[in-house]
């Protein structure tokens, strides 16, 4: 199951996004605002990680085989709760599971022993705490991206600048299914 995310901050402030448009008003900030949001969102899914670290809650299977988190990179598993027969939710002692965030940033848990019980995993996730942290190549990216969508307003089709996909493609992380 996808892991169920909260909101989170902006990875590249508006004022940047106006500056580089050369807008001066606020006219269009709520637009752009959602032009950022979008452009961040398209940005997470090309690199495969989380860009601004956020709580998550993941539901897995407790079978006692190690189980992959699927938001990355993993900062912290705060919580490994079971659900039993009867869908109560119940907290885990520490000697009943395992966690492993490894080198690459994955967030693994597992039952000991395993008993069939699904958990429910909570955990943090994100490249930077905040968004100043966020490498400053994806930080373009999404300045240059939300620009190009604002600029493009009202036209069909239109491919997003290659220098988007260059700036970001260094950060990206890709599963083998």
């Amino acid at each position: 199951m996808p892991a169920e995310q909260e909101a989170g901050a902006l990875p590249a402030p508006m004022d940047e996004l106006k500056a580089y448009l050369r807008i001066a008003g606020g006219d269009d900030d709520a637009v752009l605002a959602g032009l950022l949001r979008s452009a961040a969102g398209l940005c997470e899914r090309f690199v495969g990680q989380w860009l601004i670290a956020r709580d998550a809650r993941e539901t897995v299977a407790g079978s006692g085989s190690w189980q992959r988190l699927s938001a990355r990179p993993v900062v912290a598993v705060t919580r490994v709760e079971a659900i039993d027969a009867e869908g109560n939710v119940q907290s885990l002692p520490v000697d009943a599971y395992a966690v492993d965030i490894d080198a690459a940033g994955d967030g693994w848990v597992r039952a000991v022993p395993g008993d069939g019980r699904r958990l429910v995993v909570t955990y943090s996730a994100g490249l930077a705490a905040e968004m100043n942290g966020v490498p400053e190549a994806l930080r373009q990216g999404i300045i240059r991206l939300a620009a190009e969508h604002y600029l493009a307003r009202g036209v069909e089709g239109g491919a997003p600048p290659a220098v988007v996909s260059a700036l970001w493609r260094p950060y990206r992380r890709m599963r083998l299914a």
